[in-house]
């Protein structure tokens, strides 16, 4: 049933206005006014009600715990001022708030309230909001919602970190794990800490803090200092909210006697044969183990030798490599220009022996590259290719001694300072060849 309005007060007519001659006309119209005040408020209130933006408001999944709020209006659509005297919810994970009781509503004025849904517990909750006008009637807006419980859960990249061999008193290159928050919910951390047989032969720093968001990541990195030879075993642990808590990532590594350290290079000379002048050659490796038992300290990695402009160097070695690790050095070869090259790699470092070398070796040469799109002829099998010094006067005999079926061709047989004139031939299966290609030319500087 719709609200209605309350009448308002009327003054008082003068008493000698209200009755007539015979004294019997003047109750019968005040009662007749007053009837007629009352159906005009209670007709135009049915006609335009209360009304609220919503019938009913769906809070989805909510964690529990936590709040979720919806805003609701209510509005007087009415030519005449409403009154509200109660405002309720009839659930107990919800909630209501809005402006105090009672509300006196003007014409075309609306109020506006909150509805929060806030579950205790896991599961599906159901309610209704109950707007009311005394005892004229209530407007209802049915609620619903579901109380959902957040888990977070620990996932680590990696279960172990191995350090290998360690000089004793030199710390190891930092290795890392990623914990990741695989659950739903908040991982609250408690503390992270090194446990274990030896947790003061290794050191843990991570960007964790206190929190990690679920489907978030932090990293944990560990270093190993070992404070005499042999084998050390610790755990990185984690105490947390998490199932399972404290969760553990294992370390080992060995402690080395002190020693001189010794340098292995693989290999240990490298041939990048016959190149394109100005061409940069497919890069070759060498690879610089620490056979030794302490630390390397690398003071330089540079090309040397008769050629080093010819040669390019990039390595992953840096200033140290601890004993029994390796690192790499990639070289290619640019010849500048024909004829044979010649560099040493050079590595400089506190091991005996030093600087170790590695002897580099190339050609430069002049290559005129044809290449030419594939024939759509059917039934080609593969190409021939005819050069000469001279226009029109290309060799009988193709440069290649068997047909080929790729689309490019390096002429290797070239002079300086000469000048080139090249024709293709398609070849057919039966060894049919077709009418010679257009004539390209070349120079050669």
């Amino acid at each position: 049933m719709p609200c209605q309005t309350i009448a308002q007060p009327r003054s008082r007519e003068n008493p000698a206005k209200m009755h007539s001659a015979g004294g019997t006309a003047g109750p019968a119209l005040v009662v007749f006014v007053l009837l007629a005040v009352f159906c005009f408020s209670t007709c135009a209130a049915a006609l335009t009600p209360l009304r609220l933006s919503t019938k009913s408001l769906a809070f989805g999944s909510v964690p529990v715990g936590s709040k979720s709020t919806r805003a609701v209006t209510l509005t007087n659509s009415g030519v005449v001022r409403e009154v509200v005297s109660r405002v309720a919810v009839e659930a107990s994970s919800f909630g209501i708030s809005g402006p105090a009781l009672p509300i006196f509503m003007a014409a075309n004025q609306s109020v506006a309230f909150n509805v929060t849904f806030a579950p205790t517990a896991s599961g599906s909750a159901t309610g209704i909001v109950v707007i009311g006008c005394g005892l004229s009637g209530a407007l209802e807006i049915s609620l619903s919602g579901t109380g959902v419980t957040e888990r977070p859960a620990v996932s680590f990249s990696a279960t172990s970190l191995a350090f290998g061999s360690q000089s004793v008193g030199a710390t190891s290159t930092a290795q890392t794990a990623t914990l990741t928050n695989t659950g739903t919910g908040s991982l609250s951390i408690t503390s992270i800490a090194l446990t274990g047989a030896n947790p003061s032969d290794f050191a843990q720093s991570n960007n964790c803090g206190s929190s990690v968001a679920a489907e978030a990541s932090c990293t944990i990195s560990v270093t190993f200092i070992p404070a005499a030879s042999g084998s050390f075993a610790a755990a990185v642990t984690v105490t947390d909210n998490a199932s399972g808590s404290p969760q553990s990532l294992t370390l080992s590594g060995t402690g080395a006697s002190s020693g001189s350290p010794g340098v292995s290079l693989s290999p240990t000379s490298l041939s990048f044969g016959n190149e394109p002048i100005a061409a940069a050659s497919s890069s070759q490796t060498i690879t610089v183990t620490n056979t030794a038992g302490a630390a390397l300290t690398i003071s330089s990695i540079a090309l040397s030798g008769s050629n080093p402009t010819d040669f390019t160097e990039n390595n992953t070695c840096g200033t140290s490599l601890a004993a029994g690790d390796s690192c790499t050095v990639v070289i290619s070869f640019t010849p500048s220009a024909s004829g044979g090259f010649t560099a040493s790699l050079s590595i400089a470092d506190n091991a005996s022996g030093s600087p170790q070398t590695v002897a580099l070796s190339g050609t430069g040469m002049h290559v005129v590259v044809l290449s030419w799109s594939p024939s759509s002829t059917s039934g080609v099998e593969g190409y021939n290719v005819y050069r000469g010094t001279t226009s029109g006067g290309e060799s009988t005999t193709p440069l290649n001694s068997t047909p080929f079926t790729g689309t490019t061709y390096d002429d290797e047989t070239v002079q300086a300072g000469e000048t080139y004139y090249y024709k293709v031939a398609t070849v057919s299966s039966s060894g049919t060849q077709s009418t010679d290609s257009s004539e390209v030319s070349a120079s050669v500087p």
